[in-house]
């Protein structure tokens, strides 16, 4: 069964100097997060939110099921993934760079068989499939 998952945005003003915010997410676990362009294309977010930190989360967070999946799958269930997605955006360029990080405490595994795990999980997630356009994603993968 397919599931559709839905974010509202109301968005004011020109990009520069408008500001957006998500106003609604399916499952109402987001909230009201502001956006704007700064805090897409500079250092300091100013606390707002941007595309890109909203696609960090997703892909951590995929990433991180489906890693889960396939230890479990081999008969080495996880008993704690730690991940982390940077997302590098360039403006005028788009999305360029996405470094996924894991450290993994999973009982009965070696480092070599964590690592392959994990890139299989990094081919195949679902946000990872999504983000198949993006020129360069890689993975540091290590036992905790």
């Amino acid at each position: 069964m397919a599931t559709d998952r839905r974010a509202d945005v109301t968005w004011l003003g020109s990009l520069m100097e408008g500001s957006g915010t998500i106003t609604a997410t399916t499952s109402g676990a987001i909230g009201e997060q502001p956006v704007s362009w700064a805090a897409r294309s500079e250092d300091t977010t100013g606390g707002k939110t941007s595309p890109e930190e909203l696609i960090a989360a997703a892909h951590a967070s995929c990433f991180s099921m489906a890693l889960s999946a396939g230890l479990a799958k081999a008969g080495t269930p996880p008993e704690e993934l730690k991940t982390s997605a940077t997302v590098t955006f360039q403006p005028g360029e788009g999305i360029t760079k996405i470094a996924l990080t894991v450290e993994g405490r999973v009982p009965g595994i070696d480092a070599d068989a964590f690592a392959a795990a994990a890139q299989g999980a990094k081919e195949n997630c679902p946000v990872s499939k999504a983000l198949a356009a993006v020129p360069e994603i890689t993975l540091d993968a290590r036992l905790a």
